[in-house]
This record gives C-alpha cells, sequence and structure tokens, in this order.
C-alpha cells in the first residue's frame, strides 16, 4: 500500500476543520444558485469559444471542504491505480506500513491546505465502471468562495457566475474537443509508466526539495517549479511532464481569457475580482509560498501569465481563427518551449 487512504482522510479534513465559515449552514441556497449560474455560463462560454461538450450540460455540485477532500483522494486513488496494480504482482517491492502512514500524513496535510484555498473544480478523471451520478461534475467549494466574497465585498451573483464561467470553460476544452481528454489521460499515463511504487517515498523527496530550495538550487528543465512531482519523475517521465505543463498553460491562461470575454457587460465588477485573484496567487509568501512550491501549485500560478501571453501573442498575430487550430488536432498543441516563445508556435502553423 503506498498511502494509508483512511488516515490521509483524517488528517485532511482536521487541517480543513480549522478554515473558517466549514458550517453547513453556509452552504444553504448554494445548489439551486450554482445550478443556474453553471447552466448560463455553458451558453455564455459556448457563444465566446464556440466549444460546448459533446456529453451533455454541466451538472454542478457544491461541496464542503470535507467532501472536496473526499473527491480528490479517489481521484488520486484512480491515478495511482498503475502503481497499485504492479505492488500486487510485486509484493516484495511493497512499501512498509510505516512509509505508507508517514505518506498518508503528508499527503493529508497537503489535500488539507488545499481544500482551504481551491473555489472550483472540474472533475476531468471520469472512469465508466464507476457511479455515473459522480462522474463528470464542476465542483464549487462553498465555505471558500463565500470567504472570499465576504471578505472583499463582492457582489454575489456577479462573482459565483464569474466563477462558474472559469470551470464550464475547462470543461467545454475537455468535452467539447473530441480528443483532448484521451490525449491528457494519455500523458497521465505515460507519466506513471516509469514510476516505482518504492520511489514514492514523500518523506524523503520533501526533505530533498526543501534542501534544494534552501541552497537556492533550480532546476533547469521545462517542468521547473513543479514541486514534488518533477522532484521525482525520470527523464522519461519528464517529458510528458514538460507536455502536460505545456497543455495546461494553454488550458489555464484560455479559461481566465474566456472568463473575461463571456462576462463582458454581463459580470459586474469583474476586473476588481481579477486583480484580487491575481493578487492573491501572487502574494503569498512565507509558509504558504513554500507550501506552494513543495506542491507545485506555483507552477501552476505562472501557467495562468504564460498561456494568456501565448493566446495574446497568436490572437494579435492571426486572430480568433489561429488561435483556434489548437482545437484542430493534438499535433497542434503547443509545447512549453512554443507557450514561452509563441512566434515558433506560429511559425509552424505556417508550415
Amino acid at each position: 500500500m503506498l498511502v494509508d487512504w483512511d488516515l490521509a482522510e483524517k488528517v485532511a479534513v482536521r487541517v480543513a476543520e480549522r478554515a473558517p465559515f466549514g458550517g453547513a449552514h453556509h452552504l444553504e441556497g448554494l445548489t439551486a444558485e450554482f445550478d443556474e449560474h453553471t447552466e448560463r455560463a455553458e451558453d455564455l462560454v459556448a457563444e465566446t469559444t464556440g466549444l460546448r461538450s459533446l456529453s451533455g450540460n454541466a451538472r454542478a455540485r457544491v461541496v464542503g471542504r470535507s467532501d472536496w477532500i473526499r473527491a480528490n483522494l479517489a481521484s488520486l486513488r484512480r491515478l495511482l491505480r498503475p502503481l497499485f496494480e504492479r505492488l500486487v504482482d510485486q509484493p516484495d517491492r511493497s512499501p512498509s506500513a510505516i512509509t505508507a502512514r508517514v505518506g498518508a500524513l503528508e499527503l493529508g496535510f497537503v489535500l488539507g491546505w488545499m481544500s482551504t484555498r481551491v473555489l472550483g473544480q472540474y472533475d476531468l478523471l471520469v472512469l465508466e465502471d464507476e457511479s455515473s451520478e459522480d462522474q463528470d461534475l464542476v465542483y464549487y467549494v462553498g465555505p471558500n468562495l463565500v470567504a472570499l466574497e465576504r471578505r472583499y465585498a463582492f457582489p454575489r451573483h456577479d462573482f459565483r457566475l464569474w466563477l462558474a464561467l472559469h470551470e464550464v470553460t475547462h470543461r467545454a476544452q475537455f468535452m467539447g474537443v473530441p480528443w483532448m481528454r484521451d490525449h491528457y489521460l494519455g500523458l497521465v499515463a505515460r507519466l506513471l509508466q516509469g514510476a516505482e511504487p518504492e520511489a514514492f517515498d514523500l518523506l524523503a523527496t520533501f526533505r530533498d526539495f526543501i534542501e534544494r530550495q534552501r541552497a537556492g538550487v533550480v532546476d533547469d528543465g521545462a517542468a521547473a517549479g513543479s514541486g514534488v512531482l518533477g522532484a521525482i519523475s525520470s527523464p522519461e517521465q519528464q517529458e510528458a511532464l514538460d507536455q502536460i505543463a505545456g497543455l495546461m498553460s494553454l488550458l489555464e491562461g484560455h479559461g481566465d481569457v474566456t472568463m473575461s470575454r463571456a462576462g463582458e457587460g454581463i459580470v459586474h465588477g469583474a476586473d476588481r475580482m481579477a486583480w484580487v485573484m491575481a493578487d492573491r496567487r501572487r502574494n503569498a509568501s512565507g509558509v504558504t509560498r513554500l507550501f506552494q512550491r513543495l506542491v507545485g501549485l506555483e507552477a501552476k500560478l505562472v501557467q495562468y501569465a504564460q498561456g494568456e501571453a501565448f493566446i495574446a501573442a497568436v490572437e494579435a498575430h492571426g486572430g480568433g481563427a489561429l488561435l483556434n487550430r489548437v482545437w484542430e488536432d493534438a499535433q497542434h498543441l503547443p509545447d512549453l518551449g512554443e507557450i514561452r516563445e509563441p512566434n515558433r508556435w506560429i511559425a509552424r502553423m505556417a508550415a
């Protein structure tokens, strides 16, 4: 067993319980409201991008932090399933019970902390052998969005529709482009194929990562800043990780651009909300900043800016028609180098 999953859940929930607005009464009325916002957002995103899910209408699910933790633990177990299956065939190489518990403590702390920050999430990792009602969902973490909108006095209706626009855009990207989901999951599978179960010594990885940060050691690879995941990757896995990073930069940047354009003239105060969110991403400090580095969130924050800059450069050169070529074929997706140097991608498409 790689991780004691029950212990990981208990630790994560305990960490999450320390954050404010955790009571169930803060979720009252949110489900009906987000059903409406999600439906409207789907129409606005389709009008803006031309992308609409091929698997039917989006379904919203408003959750508390503990339910978000459980959903993400389930997704992580699905991700690591190939490693579990390898352990069955090689019982002598299985991690010890102590390692499984240490991994659970670390994973639980990570997920518990993240559960206090995330506002929404599209759950991509769906499998046909699981309950259909738990597949293909757009999640909203009620306590966190309530806390944020109260802290900054955001207009409730506008902030929630604005948030829905971003999450529904991600669903349109994965479910409105016929090949996108399988392509992404294929990259994830490649990332895990070369991984050895005993290599997932999270404690040693965290210690090594912290020491490298203290020493000022900076990785030169394209996935630098990818946290613990990047630290445990072999060269073969690094290639898949770089492709995933390029794809996510495109999708995150496209999500922010679409959210802005689809909400123009409809969502009031969007400029201020965007500024607050960007400032919130940039100005994490102290333990929070170190934590972001450890779990790879710092890399994700860079993805937003790089993806938006790529889209701006492409559209400045060839308008929306040129940008839409990224949805035509997996071979048209920019790699991370092309995200950083859009002219390379523009030249490749011209050729």
